[in-house]
C-alpha cells in the first residue's frame, strides 16, 4: 500500500479522496486545502490524517509516494511542479493546464526527477469507453464515419472555461479511441451571460481519413446529457453514460446500402467505477514503473488540442 496527500478537499477533491481511501491500494496521509471549513470537513471525514493550509507542508512533511491535485485550475502548475521537484508522482485533477508550454515543462521534470504524471481523465478508465475502443481497434463494424458528443450540465466555473472544462473529457476520449488530430478545426463559441467565461460551444473536428466529429458542450442545460453517437460503415453505436445499465447500444445494419433496417445488440459492459479503477492503475503504474496511458505525450497532445480549439473563433 502506498501513501497519497491530497492537495484541495473542495467538491472533486473529496470524491478523489473516498476513492483513493477506500481502495485496498492508497492511505491518504495528508490533505491541504486553504480554507478552514474544508480543512475540517477532511478532519472528520480522515481523521487519521494530518491537515495543513500550506501545501508545500503538506507535501515535506509526512511521508508519501503520491500527491493527488485538486485544486483552482490556476494553481495546478505551481503545485505539480514542487511535487515533482521534491520526487513525487502526481495526480492532477483535469484540466493539467491551460498552458501547452507549463505541459511540457512538467513532463520534463517528471522525466529528469523519474516521477510520473497522471491526470485525472476518469472516462479513459470507464467500461463504456473500453469497450467502444477494443471495437475500433479491432475494425469490427468498417471505418468510422462520423462522431457525435455531446456533455451538457455541470457546476459552473470560474477558473476555466467549458472547453477546458466538459471538453477536456471530449478530447481525452477522442484522443484515445483514434489516436489522431484533426487537419481543421471550428470552434463556435458563446457567453451566455455577462462577465463570466464561455458556459457553450459547438466543436467541429476535420479528419484526413474523411471522419467529422460534432462536439457539443455546455454547463447550462436543465438535464444532463451523456452521450456519444459513432457512425461505422456497418453499425451506429450509442453511448450514454447516464444509463444504469445498457449504456451501450449497437444498430448494426442489416443491408450494406440501407441505413433505416438494423439489428439491436446491446452489449455486457463493465459498470465498475472509473474513478476506482484509476486508482487502481495508478498503484500499479508506480508499482511496475509503467504508465503506459500516459506515454507518446499523451497530456501534451490533449492540451494542444485544447488549446488549438479555445483559440480558434469559427
Amino acid at each position: 500500500m502506498f501513501n497519497a496527500c491530497l492537495i484541495g478537499y473542495g467538491y472533486w477533491g473529496s470524491k478523489l479522496a473516498r476513492n483513493f481511501q477506500n481502495s485496498e491500494f492508497f492511505n491518504i496521509v495528508s490533505i491541504s486545502d486553504k480554507k478552514v471549513k474544508n480543512l475540517i470537513a477532511a478532519k472528520k471525514n480522515y481523521p487519521l490524517a494530518n491537515c495543513y493550509k500550506d501545501f508545500k507542508k503538506a507535501i515535506k512533511s509526512d511521508q508519501h509516494n503520491l500527491v493527488i491535485i485538486s485544486s483552482p485550475t490556476a494553481t495546478h502548475f505551481k503545485i505539480a511542479k514542487y511535487a515533482l521537484e521534491n520526487f513525487k508522482h502526481i495526480l492532477v485533477e483535469k484540466p493539467l493546464s491551460l498552458s501547452l508550454t507549463d505541459v511540457k515543462r512538467l513532463n520534463k521534470i517528471a522525466r529528469d526527477k523519474k516521477k510520473m504524471i497522471f491526470v485525472d481523465y476518469p472516462f479513459l478508465f470507464s467500461g463504456t469507453i473500453n469497450f467502444i475502443k477494443k471495437i475500433i481497434d479491432k475494425n469490427k463494424y468498417g471505418k468510422i464515419l462520423e462522431i457525435e458528443s455531446f456533455r451538457e450540465q455541470a457546476p459552473v466555473r470560474n477558473d476555466a472555461n467549458v472547453i477546458w472544462d466538459l471538453g477536456t473529457h471530449d478530447i481525452s476520449i477522442l484522443l484515445y479511441l483514434i489516436n489522431k488530430l484533426p487537419y481543421r478545426i471550428q470552434t463556435i463559441k458563446k457567453k451566455n451571460f455577462k462577465n463570466t467565461l464561455c458556459d457553450s460551444v459547438y466543436i467541429n473536428l476535420k479528419y484526413k481519413n474523411s471522419s467529422n466529429v460534432l462536439i457539443r458542450n455546455s454547463w447550462l442545460s436543465p438535464t444532463k446529457v451523456r452521450l456519444i453517437k459513432i457512425k461505422f460503415q456497418r453499425a451506429t453505436l450509442y453511448c450514454d453514460e447516464n444509463e444504469s445499465l445498457y449504456k451501450i447500444k449497437i444498430y448494426k445494419k442489416k443491408f450494406i446500402n440501407d441505413w433505416s433496417k438494423y439489428n439491436l445488440e446491446v452489449p455486457e459492459i463493465d459498470l465498475n467505477e472509473p474513478l476506482s479503477k484509476m486508482v487502481k492503475y495508478i498503484f500499479y503504474a508506480i508499482k511496475r514503473n509503467n504508465n503506459y496511458l500516459f506515454k507518446k505525450k499523451f497530456n501534451e497532445k490533449v492540451t494542444f488540442l485544447l488549446d488549438k480549439i479555445n483559440r480558434n473563433n469559427g
